[in-house]
């Protein structure tokens, strides 16, 4: 092992992988974090390996749909008034990364990594022992309305979902999931190949019981800042400087303030996410998420019960929550008879996502010891293995492969 720790700040899905992969390759890694009481984005997702996303959403289709998402026309975009001092610039720089050129350039370099994801979750829970944490059982789609279900259908067979595969729903595929609703779907398709974490809670907990188990070290604190001293990157908590060979910042949405006095330009947002959560319900065993395309929600079964998500909320990270949208999720549910009954347990949290929607992960040129990976907006829990591979590889290395170019802070420079 290294004579000083690599610091790693962070321990949502993204962190806690990094940490794991750094002290099983040999580094001796110390994981700081606030352990605030509200989880993470990675516990309170959908649970989704999102294989098929490989197209960022910064794109000019993504931009054409922005009047027809929107809350006020039904859809599940939310740009509350408060927050426009973070979505009004965000949204300028979102327009320009969605040129064409720009555009094709994320998708080539997401779809690579893309590519690897899933054989680095498998990778990943098989190295700790638990290959039961990830179901690799597909995922449906479904529409209600047949207009919606022909041009929903049509979009999917003309976008391009990478290493995915999907097939039209059969009728007994789709006589499956009457039972489950108050009208059956119209159409829908059946991903093949993604996957899901069986929890998303129980995840991360395996993941810091096996960086623990392998000699790591946890640090309940919060990471003020990051200064530079002779060159050198130094992170202080409340009671000082915490002494680091190395340091990684994957502090989420929290990692923009972190390096942003370093001179580094973040232009990172919260997009929120919200989602209701009930043990008492009745969703059958084996089901893989399903999502309803026309009301842009995903339901998912965990240990901890059936959860509903939506909604991309862009505003400031230290907003209050929108009780509406817990309310708009609990009408879903009764709308479609969904069987899920309250009281429902209820999160919201920030995805940390930058305008391209692309992740950061590279070296801060400042300093020979600063690195970062953040940023992966809804791709954190499918990307987190696969990052950390990566991760770990630069550090071995002193320097970021070709590889990740794309996802350097210099392009925002």
């Amino acid at each position: 092992m290294d004579s000083e720790k690599t610091v790693v700040i962070g321990a949502g899905a993204v962190g806690l992988s990094i940490a794991l992969g750094l002290q099983r390759s040999g580094i001796a890694t110390l994981l700081v974090d606030s352990e605030e009481s509200r989880p993470s984005a990675s516990w309170g997702n959908a649970g989704h390996i999102a294989i098929e996303q490989i197209a960022p959403l910064a794109s000019p289709s993504a931009l054409a749909s922005v009047p027809r998402r929107l809350t006020l026309a039904g859809g599940a975009l939310a740009l509350p008034p408060s927050g426009i001092g973070a979505w009004l610039p965000f949204g300028l720089r979102m327009v320009a990364a969605s040129r064409p050129s720009v555009f094709a350039a994320g998708k080539a370099a997401l779809g690579a990594l893309m590519a690897e994801a899933l054989p680095a979750w498998r990778e990943l829970v098989q190295a700790i022992g638990r290959p039961e944490l990830l179901v690799e059982s597909g995922h449906i789609v479904v529409w209600t309305a047949p207009a919606a279900a022909r041009a929903g259908i049509a979009a999917w067979r003309a976008t391009d979902i990478g290493t995915a595969r999907f097939h039209d729903a059969t009728a007994d595929e789709l006589a499956r999931l009457g039972p489950l609703l108050r009208r059956p779907p119209a159409a829908g398709i059946v991903f093949e190949n993604t996957a899901q974490v069986l929890d998303t809670g129980a995840v991360l907990r395996a993941l810091s019981e096996a960086f623990v188990a392998a000699g790591g070290e946890r640090r309940k604190a919060s990471v003020r800042r990051i200064a530079v001293r002779n060159g050198r990157a130094e992170a202080h908590d409340d009671t000082g400087p915490i002494a680091a060979a190395r340091i990684v910042v994957a502090g989420g949405v929290r990692s923009g303030e972190l390096l942003a006095p370093l001179g580094l330009k973040v232009p990172i947002i919260a997009e929120r996410g919200y989602h209701i959560q009930s043990t008492d319900h009745d969703w059958p065993d084996g089901l893989p998420p399903l999502v309803f395309e026309e009301r842009s929600t995903i339901v998912t079964r965990f240990f901890g019960g059936l959860r509903a998500a939506s909604f991309v909320e862009l505003t400031r990270h230290d907003a209050p929550p929108d009780e509406r949208r817990w309310r708009t999720l609990e009408r879903h549910v009764g709308e479609l008879g969904l069987p899920m009954r309250g009281p429902f347990a209820r999160w919201h949290g920030s995805r940390p996502t930058l305008p391209d929607y692309l992740p950061a992960i590279g070296k801060a040129p400042q300093t020979g010891n600063l690195y970062y990976a953040f940023g992966h907006q809804h791709l954190g829990l499918t990307l987190a293995p696969v990052t950390a591979r990566h991760v770990v590889a630069m550090l071995r290395n002193g320097e970021p492969a070709p590889a990740i170019g794309a996802f350097s802070l210099a392009r925002f420079q």
